[in-house]
């Protein structure tokens, strides 16, 4: 089975081709680029690379969040748009799922943060049993200090890895006894890695629904809470 995935979660967009024996290729860019400039172009630029046609591809992937509200949107309608045109199945993942994947087999608690801007993290918790990646929490959008106070009496080593380590690195560091930090070049939700997580997936037949599925945000927007706000002005 060879799939395709993205990911526009973050300010990061990639792409990869990836069967059950390698990885093909992968493309990330992680400098300001728009997602909906960039994505189709790397998706051409990695299909004529590795020498595949869509009608190779048996399967995509998509991150469905947490992250920016736009690149989510746009990533969703490019894997549906490919979906529909080629007719085969695509499955959704989440961009915390993918992180924290990045660290397979690690040992301990793995904690992937993503910013969420105003001092608050997307985040949630894992743990490696043998090859399988478990889930210890819900997705969580919360303030850095709530998750110190939720992780600082814990025992186990935390591994931290996202693009809010930077950000938060010295915080998290001086008030949580067994931390560790992942690799800078592994700071991204690589698409190889929500390929893996998407191909076992697809692999047991599941598969999600062209026109049901959704990016999940956990949280609303911007937009969303002002509008609230003025709503709450008139009641």
């Amino acid at each position: 089975m060879k799939i395709l995935s993205l990911d526009s979660a973050t300010e990061s967009a990639t792409c990869s081709i990836l069967d059950e024996n390698k990885l093909l290729g992968e493309i990330i860019f992680n400098y300001k680029k728009q997602h909906s400039i960039v994505l189709m172009p790397i998706i051409d630029e990695l299909l004529k690379n590795t020498n595949t046609s869509l009608e190779d591809i048996d399967g995509f992937v998509i991150s469905k969040g947490p992250g920016s509200f736009t690149g989510l949107r746009i990533g969703m309608a490019v894997v549906k748009g490919l979906a529909q045109g080629t007719n085969k199945p695509f499955v959704s993942i989440s961009t915390l799922d993918a992180l924290a994947y990045n660290l397979a087999f690690t040992n301990g608690i793995i904690c992937p943060i993503i910013d969420a801007l105003r001092d608050n993290v997307y985040t949630a918790l894992y743990e490696f049993n043998g090859s399988k990646l478990n889930r210890l929490t819900d997705y969580m959008a919360i303030s850095v200090n709530d998750l110190i106070l939720l992780l600082k009496d814990e025992k186990k080593s935390i591994t931290f890895v996202g693009d809010a380590v930077t950000k938060f690195k010295d915080k998290l560091n001086s008030e949580i006894k067994y931390v560790k930090f992942s690799p800078t070049h592994l700071n991204i939700a690589k698409a190889s890695s929500l390929a893996e997580l998407g191909l076992i997936e697809l692999k047991k037949g599941f598969a999600d629904d062209l026109y049901s599925s959704a990016p999940v945000y956990i949280r609303k927007s911007q937009a969303e809470r002002e509008y609230d706000k003025r709503m709450n002005l008139y009641d």
